[in-house]
């Protein structure tokens, strides 16, 4: 069983990031002689999406649109009291203290968030017309970073915004669609082997999305899979 643990926290300036705020209570930790905060980081520039907590009930903070490390301190109130804990999901273990195991992501991607294409040096870039909103969906799916607020921030722990994102970005372009059906089947299958609720569409997930991800994609998402099933169960060879 998991258990709050109370820190003050001193000398806190407010140009300093989250995660700053945990460097400094946690060089005082290391001094006292006592265990420091486990928490994830990278980049600290909000492009890696390894850090990530709930902090008073909402993951990545109170700001729309920004990660933990980009969450800076003049947001909260002096002597404030946050209450910071790890994203909660049965997809997502906890390892210690803030630090959960997300590689339940890599294993969704390792499913079908690919092509398989042969690759070579880059063609040229109009060798394959797309259309251009295709285009611009497909790189705003693109901007998923993995960090897990989607799957935090849902009341069903579910992955899936994330899995919804990594299939857009890829079926919406020439190159994934010869796959495209298998992909969704596959992608969503490990998600649910994984341990991640259902959508009940409460939109809490592009609410907590730093990159501001549309759920537009989960419906995307149904419709592929929705088709997919219906080819897959009417094929000859799939003994349906």
């Amino acid at each position: 069983m998991g258990r709050f643990e109370i820190y003050k926290a001193e000398g806190i300036d407010t140009a300093m990031s989250f995660l700053e705020l945990l460097d400094v209570v946690n060089e005082r930790l290391t001094k006292e002689g006592k265990d420091p905060i486990a928490f994830d980081h990278d980049c600290r520039e909000g492009i890696c999406g390894m850090c990530g907590a709930v902090v008073n009930g909402q993951a990545h903070g109170p700001l729309r649109a920004t990660t933990l490390c980009q969450l800076h301190m003049r947001h909260f109130k002096d002597h404030e009291t946050l209450v910071i804990e790890p994203w909660r999901s049965q997809g997502f273990p906890i390892i210690k203290d803030l630090v959960v195991d997300r590689t339940s992501f890599d294993r969704i991607i390792s499913a079908g968030g690919f092509i398989s294409a042969k690759t070579g040096s880059a063609p040229e870039a109009n060798t394959i017309p797309v259309p251009k909103k295709n285009s611009e969906l497909a790189m705003d799916a693109a901007a998923c970073i993995g960090c897990g607020a989607c799957v935090a921030a849902c009341p069903n722990a579910s992955a899936m915004l994330f899995v919804a994102a990594k299939l857009s970005h890829l079926n919406l372009l020439p190159q994934g669609q010869p796959e495209g059906e298998i992909r969704v089947l596959k992608m969503v299958d490990q998600m649910d082997q994984e341990g991640f609720g259902n959508c009940s569409n409460e939109y809490e997930c592009e609410a907590a999305c730093p990159k501001s991800i549309s759920v537009a994609n989960i419906a995307r998402l149904n419709r592929e899979y929705a088709k997919a099933a219906r080819h897959f169960s009417s094929s000859p060879s799939s003994g349906g």
